[in-house]
């Protein structure tokens, strides 16, 4: 008897750290990128244009427009018009910043060559564009929360700059993302929790509506799609990153050293993946291998 007690005891003991070692196996290194406070707590949208130039909103103030080196250093990119705060950031074909505008209800274009601002949508429908992803064929697809009543819209805008409504019947969306063949498009709610997926057809209408994971905790925020379809979202208020496969299931979670994720967006090369963090005013990231 006392054998088999040590025994087991021993197995236990082996089972434990074996436990210990695929844990830290499976644990991702999270690292900080820039320093703190580089940014105001509305930090969000993080993008590389095609030269691997990565830009985020809002830097040192509301209504810019932060360069960051690949050292984390940032310098001041542009200034907004008065009254417009942006949200995200998107490129097209032509290598043009679209900025989803919350305050100034726009989707506004930046020309990288000369750094001038248009607007490239305005609808007085529109409650607030908050994050926007974008496809090859350089259509857009715009969340518009309503944060009051917690509600929110779907918007298509194709190219050249005309709007459709999608629906109105969501609650306070938020985080919105493609699948890499643009076939699937989701979109998460921040105050009800849900991650929806819809289909994509190829007038860009979506349909067939389904409810892809939900939470009873932490808040929702960007999310973005990597090349093999694993969809990554912030979990804002928890400091975390999930990583979803298509199917549904929880493959990976990522524990930030902040709390309030925002967004996220891959490097180039597709090693990393940046987040920007509104409790700490700049940026973490972790090794994607």
């Amino acid at each position: 008897m006392k054998k088999t007690m040590t025994r087991y005891s021993l197995n236990l003991v082996a089972l434990s750290l074996l436990s210990y070692q695929i844990s830290a196996q499976q644990k991702t290194k999270v690292e900080d990128f820039t320093a703190e406070n580089l940014f105001t707590n509305n930090i969000e949208g993080p993008n590389f244009d095609k030269a691997g130039n990565l830009y985020v909103v809002n830097f040192k103030e509301d209504g810019t427009i932060g360069k960051v080196k690949p050292d984390g250093t940032c310098e001041l990119f542009l200034t907004l018009p008065k009254g417009s705060t942006a949200n995200a950031i998107q490129f097209d074909k032509a290598g043009n910043m679209l900025l989803a505008d919350f305050s100034g209800h726009n989707i506004l274009k930046v020309n990288m060559k000369n750094k001038a601002i248009s607007t490239y949508c305005h609808n007085d429908a529109f409650n607030q564009p908050n994050d926007i992803c974008i496809t090859q064929k350089d259509v857009i697809f715009a969340s518009d929360p309503n944060w009051k009543n917690s509600t929110g819209k779907i918007w298509r805008i194709d190219k050249g700059g005309k709007e459709t409504l999608l629906t109105d019947q969501m609650g306070t969306t938020n985080g919105i993302c493609l699948s890499p063949n643009e076939k699937i498009l989701y979109v998460n709610e921040s105050v009800q929790k849900k991650v929806w997926a819809f289909d994509v057809d190829l007038a860009g209408n979506i349909s067939n509506k389904r409810l892809f994971t939900s939470f009873e905790d932490g808040g929702l925020d960007g999310m973005k799609c990597d090349t093999k379809g694993n969809l990554y979202v912030c979990r804002w208020g928890l400091g975390k990153i999930l990583v979803f496969a298509k199917t549904g299931k929880l493959e990976k979670e990522v524990q930030l050293k902040g709390l309030q994720s925002s967004n996220i967006v891959f490097s180039p090369d597709k090693k990393y993946a940046y987040v920007t963090l509104q409790d700490r005013k700049g940026m973490e990231r972790f090794n994607l291998k």
